[in-house]
């Protein structure tokens, strides 16, 4: 009886009357751009799918335990203070993340001293930031997409509604026009109800990748620190040549040995040219030959 009653009250059926009258006004603003406003709404709707499923996909990625194992960083430390260097890699193996990543490239350069170890180390941060980021800037993209979608609604609704001004020829009146106008308008909400979660998501999820990716640099900062106190290995120096087997020579003082005397050259034994030889007083002179009488004159 009580159903019964209900049902025959008439503020239930008023009651009822305005939902199904509030559905169909919604339906009808929905439906009233025509196929262009349509069209636009389901794209709306579309990027509003993507943003939900980016936004669950960093959720369950951008988590402490996927970017940062627990034990991870004093596993590799106590590996490499007893030596371990291949206990370490293994342990980075065996959870791939961010910190891992990281670790790893590391390692590969441990031979090389540990400028290059930790110039390892933050590339391969940077790296997996960018990785973390590529994703994120989808939301971004969404975003700023959203509203310029809307707005291409919009405009196209104004245009419709001032063309079936310009048809009537001014007959139309404000009512008419202001009914253009709020059913231009309908995608110029739908794109901003889009892009703000977008944005807010992005926002959010960018402050995210910033903190782990800093916790995951001081996390491999600390688990390589053995490296830095570990002596630089340097090649051997290579082995001399083997000496032939025989006596050995005595060993001689060197300042036992005297210098050979240089002797002065004799000056008399290369004479020079601008002196004349001498000639020797035991020998006698040659007689200076005469000279020819004068040639007799004829009468």
């Amino acid at each position: 009886m009580g159903s019964i009653s209900g049902l025959l009250d008439p503020s239930a059926w008023w009651t009822l009357g305005q939902e199904t009258a509030t559905q169909s006004s919604l339906f009808d603003i929905i439906f009233s751009g025509g196929w262009i406003g349509l069209t636009i709404l389901l794209l709306l709707f579309a990027l509003s799918v993507s943003a939900a499923y980016l936004v669950f996909d960093q959720v369950m990625t951008l988590r402490r335990g996927e970017i940062l194992p627990q034990t991870l960083a004093d596993t590799v430390r106590q590996a490499l203070l007893t030596g371990r260097v291949a206990d370490a890699d293994a342990a980075c193996r065996r959870e791939p993340s961010v910190l891992s990543f990281a670790l790893l490239s590391g390692l590969a350069e441990i031979d090389f001293g540990w400028r290059e170890v930790e110039k390892a180390v933050e590339d391969g941060l940077a790296d997996q930031s960018a990785r973390l980021m590529r994703r994120i800037e989808y939301l971004s993209v969404i975003g700023n997409i959203a509203p310029m979608v809307g707005l291409l609604g919009t405009v196209t609704g104004m245009i419709f509604a001032f063309q079936q001004v310009a048809g009537s020829q001014g007959a139309a009146g404000a009512g008419d026009l202001a009914e253009g106008i709020y059913q231009a308008l309908v995608t110029t909400v739908g794109g901003l109800v889009v892009a703000i979660p977008s944005l807010a998501a992005y926002a959010v999820f960018r402050n995210r990748v910033d903190t782990l990716i800093a916790e995951a640099a001081y996390q491999a900062q600390h688990a390589l620190a053995p490296v830095k106190r570990r002596p630089q290995s340097r090649p051997a120096k290579p082995a001399s040549a083997a000496r032939p087997a025989g006596p050995q020579s005595p060993a001689v003082d060197p300042s036992s040995l005297e210098r050979p005397k240089r002797e002065s050259p004799n000056p008399q034994s290369h004479p020079t040219r601008s002196q004349p030889p001498t000639r020797d007083a035991s020998k006698p002179a040659r007689p200076k030959p005469e000279p020819p009488p004068p040639p007799r004159q004829t009468p």
